[in-house]
């Protein structure tokens, strides 16, 4: 098992949940052992399993645990999106992870993100082909799917990575507060890649770090075709409204960029 990690950071991990009662009611405390300063936000959409009231319950024993809740299931994104507005809103944290509920991310990893976001670094990406392929019971046609979406994306995009679609990140707060949230559409596999172009967009480093990926243990996938669907597009939408963005000339006055607020800040 990993070490839990020493900083003194504020961290929250921001985790989505649908019917996911079983998985995070086991999850959440691996989570808190992984250091002090570690909270975690469940962003429930209506789970008819209880998966609310089972954290809610938690919750009242825990002070590090916290639970939004939505009228009904309305997409990853959006669920990822709500859950960093929360924690901007109402929390001083320092970083802000992503995570999945089904013990797919392995929490034991969360000391690997921290020592690379303090090597210098704004957004890391827990990645399954930074070292081969690392992905566990996986159907070869999912592993097929997603390993080509990431290949597709960074070839639209130009962005480097080794795995765009990942799910598994930890963002230093002032990614996500230069990030315009509300203008995000994209959910599933496309939400992971805009985050990734729209942080390089504004200038922050983004770097991977190996993770071995495995399947859910208990509930069942919500990747559909819409998703892989709305992947494809997305990243045409992105390089089309980056090259029109190149292309505008230069107005004088402009809002700091994740580039200058990093040399502003040395």
């Amino acid at each position: 098992m990993k070490e839990n990690y020493t900083t003194n950071a504020k961290v929250f991990v921001v985790i989505p949940t649908y019917n996911e009662r079983d998985n995070v009611t086991s999850l959440i405390p691996i989570i808190l052992k992984k250091g002090p300063h570690l909270k975690v936000l469940i962003v429930d959409d209506n789970s008819p399993d209880g998966t609310a009231e089972a954290v809610l319950s938690m919750a009242q024993a825990d002070g590090r645990i916290f639970l939004a809740r939505r009228p009904g299931k309305m997409g990853l994104g959006t669920a990822y999106v709500a859950g960093f507005k929360w924690v901007l809103t109402n929390s001083d944290a320092d970083y802000i992870f992503e995570m999945d509920a089904d013990f797919s991310h392995n929490p034991d990893r969360i000391p690997d993100f921290i020592q690379k976001i303090e090597a210098g670094n704004d957004v890391v990406i827990g990645s399954r082909y930074l070292k081969g392929v690392s992905v566990v019971n996986w159907p070869i046609r999912r592993l097929m799917l997603s390993y080509c979406a990431s290949k597709y994306a960074a070839i639209i995009t130009g962005i480097r990575l080794h795995d765009q679609t990942s799910g598994y990140k930890c963002f230093r707060r002032q990614v996500l507060e230069t990030i315009d949230l509300d203008r995000i559409v994209a959910d599933g596999y496309a939400f992971q890649i805009e985050m990734n172009f729209l942080a390089r967009r504004h200038g922050f480093r983004l770097a991977e770090t190996p993770i071995i990926f495995e399947d859910r243990r208990a509930g069942t996938s919500k990747i559909s075709r819409r998703i892989v669907y709305e992947a494809m597009w997305v990243v045409w939408r992105l390089r089309l409204t980056d090259l029109f963005i190149r292309a505008k000339p230069r107005l004088p006055h402009h809002s700091i960029s994740g580039a200058l607020w990093r040399t502003a800040r040395h």
